[in-house]
């Protein structure tokens, strides 16, 4: 559980929009998947491992969240995360920065802005970096359906970050 445990929170944080609540799903998983070492086979931990989170993210999100759109928050403490990762031999301006956290800012809401199930593939596979078939066995669903679910999450992203332009 422990190697893919960043993996599982950087999902749990897309479904469920807040830091906190990504903290209590991805430990409600790994409780989960504790009890459930049994029947794992052996295969792909990775991919167990966030089918696990995935299922513990929605039930959360019944049991604590209305139906309603799911929002990401916490933006600017994100964006200013990802600026203090690495401050390279060239210096970047400030409008540079500026300019790079509010491409960040609209490129997370645009994700945000998905429908879930456009989401959490786009997410599983720009992000967490699965490949097709192991998207497909985390959500159950064909490869052909996880194909289609990136291809029209890319290109609702592409219209909705080059109408805000």
């Amino acid at each position: 559980m422990l190697p893919h445990i960043d993996d599982c929170y950087r999902l749990a944080r897309w479904l469920t929009g807040d830091a906190a609540d990504a903290e209590d799903v991805v430990q409600e998983a790994c409780l989960q998947a504790f009890r459930g070492i049994s029947g794992f086979n052996g295969s792909n931990a990775r991919a167990w491992m966030l089918t696990i989170l995935r299922h513990a993210a929605y039930r959360w999100l019944r049991k604590n969240r209305p139906a309603a759109l799911i929002a990401v928050d916490d933006v600017d403490a994100l964006a200013g995360r990802q600026g203090n990762g690495a401050a390279g031999p060239g210096v970047e301006t400030p409008e540079a920065v500026l300019i790079a956290k509010s491409d960040a800012a609209r490129l997370e809401a645009a994700i945000a802005g998905l429908p879930v199930a456009f989401r959490e593939t786009l997410v599983l596979r720009d992000v967490q970096g699965l490949n097709y078939r192991d998207i497909a066995e985390v959500t159950g669903v064909p490869i052909g359906t996880v194909m289609s679910r990136l291809a029209r999450a890319r290109r609702h992203l592409i219209a909705t970050i080059g109408t805000n332009e």
